[in-house]
């Protein structure tokens, strides 16, 4: 259960200080963080929680990553289903705070989508379906990699966490533009709830192309990282 209640705070302060950092400060008035400032917000959330809690529960914090863990040999199949609804659950309650907050300003609207993901018209640059597709695929499949690859007994100790949220940085800088950045089917969902409409017609998308790039990612790494 310790490991469980990582992964859902884990994920709540992901969903908090990533989504949270898009909703309230990238377009504030002449000092907004902008699509820089997001991404950095949610590569530190990786980052800093996999310092706090990687140490009891593997700071998966991502459904996607969690079954690229699994079918990379890191981590226990019967685990699966409670670490994801961990996480979706956590992510949820963050989006749910993040909600209260920005409730609280005159003039807050669900319009804008709350940082949701989407595609085609609801994509930030208008980019379509196979983009964001394309896009989700590769950006999870890289994320993986560089997670097996960090977390590898044979890599330098210690500084996982530095690069994996490095990684989830770039990953940001490249994607935002096309989908807002998703990677991770939780924080879709945790932010799709509350959107409601659109964002939950789309959210089909957040899920299969993370887990298929999750997938891809796993087997990538098997393959160039084991002795023949």
């Amino acid at each position: 259960m310790k490991q469980y209640a990582a992964e859902f705070f884990g994920t709540f302060w992901l969903v908090l200080g990533g989504c949270g950092s898009a909703v309230l400060a990238a377009g504030y008035p002449e000092l907004g963080i902008g699509f820089v400032g997001v991404a950095f917000a949610f590569g530190l959330t990786v980052l800093t929680m996999a310092y706090a809690i990687g140490h009891i529960s593997g700071c998966h914090l991502n459904p996607a990553v969690s079954i690229g863990l699994m079918l990379g040999g890191r981590f226990p199949s019967s685990k699966l289903l409670p670490y994801i609804g961990a996480q979706v659950a956590g992510g949820i309650a963050g989006a749910a705070v993040l909600y209260l907050i920005a409730s609280g300003k005159a003039g807050f609207s669900l319009a804008g989508g709350f940082a949701s993901n989407g595609y085609a018209e609801h994509s930030p640059d208008k980019y379509s379906m196979v983009a964001g597709l394309v896009t989700e695929i590769v950006m999870t499949m890289m994320f993986l990699i560089i997670i097996l690859g960090a977390t590898d007994k044979r890599a330098p100790q210690g500084f996982a966490p530095i690069a994996i949220g490095l990684g989830l940085t770039l990953i940001h800088l490249i994607s935002i533009p096309v989908t807002n950045t998703s990677v991770n089917p939780a924080r879709s969902t945790a932010v799709a709830v509350f959107a409601g409409g659109w964002a939950l017609q789309q959210l089909w998308l957040f899920w299969v192309a993370p887990i298929i790039g999750a997938v891809l990612g796993a087997f990538v790494y098997r393959f160039i990282s084991e002795d023949k």
